[in-house]
């Protein structure tokens, strides 16, 4: 219809795979189109008499879409876009360009999941910007099996088919739940379960903070363990390009006066010395002001602790309802945990684990992660005991050095019940 109404405009039509394209598109279209337009196989273009092209293709392989450059399109399809690799998607929108005066438009339609689910999550979900990205650039559609009316009464089982596909399947094709998708590390999650809005921590409650550091993110958490339990993530720190005295700015400027931070949870490779110094980030963090307490590494058994947190259980209101909760609750104000906790995917030569890749959605997960496999302290303790189960740091006020334990140190304070 664009190539019909106006004159000379040039467009590309995209699936990832051959089979896809020509089941999808180009038998259908040779049909459409027959005695409007001219297809020429060779080149997979249908060419219209006012001079417009239509031209289709896939990109089976990531470098495939290098073929594009340079190229000039005033209007690009992506059919399954979230089939496509954010590099794929940046060097195509470099391709929207031409000197002629019609505006210039890029179409988009999936499904959540895929390779590509993060970034269109993030653009058109999550809206959130980067660099020269304009947000009036971006325009999110939502279309449900439902508003397809013509489908419903065509096919009366359809829908019936989307509720009897597997939970995830069925959230994200019939509920157009973009919080989970095939491969998800976590399906458990559901904001609905585990995200609440903030309220002011009462001062009786153990507080930890968990990160993940490196210069190319600083991930930072402070979680709060509630009477009965339940660990809340109050606050968030993240930001990239770092260096260990800035972070030790930021995270004290973010911490309420006399606010007592029972222990500091951090990546065991921070204890690893570097070759230029000799000191180790963990000892530059130390000598910043900011102790901290090495966590187990265990992946497996990490993201199992935290799959144990976000477990949907049912506890009982004290009017005698019923509601189901978990024992992770993530404050509203930390939204890039809530936003990478739903993105990690399984890694696909180890089974158990999560992908570390792409990497930026691993920081604050991994933080997370760190807190879960050392946290086994029960929250609530009777009063008499609470000050004799402080680490002897903790005794008289907040820890800020803590040269005299050695590396055994939490393990000692975390499993020796």
């Amino acid at each position: 219809m664009l190539s019909l109404r106006f004159p000379g405009i040039r467009e590309l039509l995209l699936r990832r795979t051959y089979p896809e394209l020509k089941e999808n598109h180009v038998l259908p279209l040779r049909k459409l189109l027959k005695d409007i337009a001219v297809y020429k196989e060779g080149d997979k273009v249908f060419e219209f008499p006012n001079g417009s092209r239509l031209k289709l293709g896939y990109l089976d392989s990531e470098s495939d879409v290098l073929q594009y450059q340079g190229q000039e399109y005033d209007v690009i399809f992506l059919d399954e876009a979230t089939q496509f690799t954010e590099f794929q998607f940046n060097i195509l929108t470099a391709c929207l360009r031409g000197a002629n005066s019609f505006p210039k438009r890029m179409y988009l339609t999936c499904n959540p999941g895929g390779v590509g689910h993060a970034w269109v999550k993030r653009l058109f979900i999550d809206r959130q910007y980067r660099g020269s990205e304009n947000p009036d650039d971006y325009v999110f559609i939502p279309a449900r099996v439902y508003d397809n009316r013509a489908l419903l009464e065509t096919d009366t089982g359809y829908v019936q088919m989307l509720e009897n596909l597997p939970e995830n399947m069925r959230r994200a094709w019939l509920e157009g739940d973009w919080n989970v998708f095939d491969g998800q590390y976590f399906p458990e999650f559901r904001e609905d379960i585990h995200v609440c809005e903030p309220f002011a921590i009462p001062d009786g409650w153990v507080r930890y903070t968990a990160m993940d550091y490196g210069l190319d993110m600083l991930a930072h958490y402070w979680i709060a363990i509630s009477p009965d339990n339940i660990a809340y993530v109050y606050r968030e720190l993240y930001e990239a390009g770092v260096i260990v005295s800035e972070a030790v700015k930021k995270i004290r400027e973010r911490e309420e006066r006399g606010e007592l931070i029972y222990s500091r949870i951090a990546p065991p490779d921070l204890w690893n010395a570097q070759s230029s110094t000799g000191k180790s980030t963990a000892l530059l963090f130390d000598e910043a002001g900011l102790a901290l307490d090495k966590a187990n590494n265990d992946r497996i058994s990490g993201w199992l602790a935290v799959k144990e947190l976000l477990k949907a259980e049912e506890r009982l209101q004290p009017d005698g309802t019923k509601v189901k909760t978990a024992r992770l609750k993530i404050f509203r104000t930390c939204p890039n945990l809530i936003r990478t906790l739903p993105l990690l995917q399984y890694d696909e030569k180890k089974i158990n684990d999560a992908a570390t890749e792409p990497h930026e959605v691993t920081h604050a997960p991994d933080a997370l992660r760190y807190f879960a496999i050392s946290w086994t302290y029960p929250a609530a303790l009777p009063e008499e005991q609470q000050q004799e189960a402080l680490p002897f740091a903790l005794q008289d006020g907040p820890r800020e050095y803590k040269e005299e334990f050695s590396d055994d140190y939490m393990s000692a304070m975390f499993f020796d019940e």
